[in-house]
């Protein structure tokens, strides 16, 4: 790929033909408008103009993805909408190494172009000027492990339950039976943050020095990830709370704070930055319009986050098994020579859910986040904790969790409890 440019990689949807509205796209999005204007010369336009690089007819159909498109028709009144995959490189020179205004690029006006019935970003190359200006996670897995000293293992995690509500003193025990059981990695909810009930700066000495008591016990101290999601100067102050007690990860919420404040969070965060994804599903829901996960992540690690949520199979939410583990390997996929970021696997997640994560995705360099398939074991929280642990031993040595489950009683009982759940 040459370094003086973006390739932006697109499926699309028109009632016009593809070559028409990737040219509109190109257009929009670069030197172009809709009518020629003075100074538009050839020059600048061959300088400073997009260019389509590719188009990949898919199939047609009758039905438009979106609304407020305009086309033409045929003898019944009716449009066609041809798809395709459009891959348009945008001059690096017309925006820089600039998060904000590579969005404002490859993911601006074009979503409102009535040329198009569906769009949606699926993936993105970047150049090195992007590596030279942001220098991505600062932790990554390797950094993760060594702080948590988890290795040969994925981390085991939950999340604060109840998600909202806990006053500091409540919250403080919730933390000790949660630290207590053995847990390597514990996080805020992300509708937990600053709310009166439990002040920020009133909650990270608590929490922590419960922590670190269980810690002076057990030789264990967990990470856990403080959710500083707020304006940039609060997230700041909120950092270096957290970094004065001792604590070990901060946590945003990427879409609510932007890319170019967790990318500021970065240059000033001596700790890891686990990313929470809210807000991901109304730009991504879609399959016709928005942006993929695999355009997404590359964002979010260009922009320094440590650790980034990527769905869970079998979860609850709507995105099938291969997006999730798709999603898991791009997050380890190295950018621009690096900037590897440990996926967060969550949502309905339990102890058998390790052997068809690992299957699908061959890869240990996770945190498996499980709130009830840990809280709601039967046998209590460690053996929550422990049924988890059982259950990757199964899934790395090939075993079928059942069969593992015959010597090992905390993931006999999960299985009890939760199999009959999921079946």
């Amino acid at each position: 790929m040459r370094d003086d440019r973006v390739l932006a990689t697109y499926l699309i949807e028109t009632p016009h033909s593809l070559e028409h509205a990737a040219a509109v796209i190109a257009g929009e999005q670069s030197s172009g408008t809709f009518i020629s204007v003075p100074g538009e010369t050839d020059d600048l336009k061959r300088r400073f103009g997009a260019e389509v690089l590719q188009i990949e007819p898919l199939e047609s159909v009758d039905t438009p993805s979106l609304p407020g498109s305009k086309g033409p028709r045929n003898e019944s009144g009716k449009s066609e909408y041809r798809r395709g995959k459009v891959v348009i490189a945008f001059p690096l020179h017309n925006f820089g190494p600039s998060l904000p205004n590579l969005l404002a690029t490859v993911a601006g006006n074009l979503y409102e172009l009535q040329e198009l019935s569906g769009i949606r970003l699926v993936d993105l190359e970047l150049p090195p000027a992007f590596a030279e200006r942001y220098p991505g996670p600062a932790f990554g897995v390797d950094g993760t492990r060594e702080l948590t000293g988890v290795h040969g293992r994925p981390l085991i995690g939950t999340i604060v339950k109840p998600s909202i509500g806990l006053a500091t003193a409540d919250l403080q025990q919730v933390v000790r039976d949660l630290a207590t059981a053995g847990l390597d990695f514990i996080k805020d909810d992300e509708l937990h943050a600053d709310p009166p009930y439990a002040p920020f700066a009133e909650r990270v000495p608590a929490v922590m020095s419960e922590i670190e008591r269980v810690a002076d016990r057990t030789g264990k101290k967990p990470m856990y990830a403080f959710n500083i999601s707020g304006d940039i100067d609060h997230m700041l102050r909120a950092h270096d709370l957290v970094h004065d007690h001792g604590g070990t990860c901060v946590m945003v919420s990427v879409n609510n704070i932007g890319f170019a404040a967790l990318a500021h969070l970065r240059t000033h965060c001596a700790l890891p930055i686990h990313c929470h994804r809210n807000n991901y599903g109304a730009m991504a829901r879609h399959p016709w319009l928005g942006m993929g996960f695999a355009a997404f992540q590359k964002l979010c690690r260009l922009a320094g986050v440590d650790h980034l949520h990527a769905g869970g199979l079998d979860s609850k939410f709507y995105e099938s098994n291969e997006e999730v583990a798709q999603s898991i390997i791009d997050c380890l996929t190295p950018l621009l020579g690096g900037y590897r970021a440990m996926p967060a696997i969550s949502s309905a997640q339990w102890a058998a859910s390790a052997t068809p994560t690992y299957k699908a995705t061959g890869t240990i360099d996770v945190i498996h986040l499980a709130g009830g398939g840990i809280l709601g074991h039967p046998d209590g929280i460690a053996a929550g904790v422990e049924s988890m642990k059982e259950g990757w031993e199964a899934a790395l040595a090939g075993i079928a969790p059942e069969v593992y489950a015959e010597t090992h009683p905390a993931l006999r009982a999960a299985i009890e409890t939760f199999g009959k759940r999921r079946g």
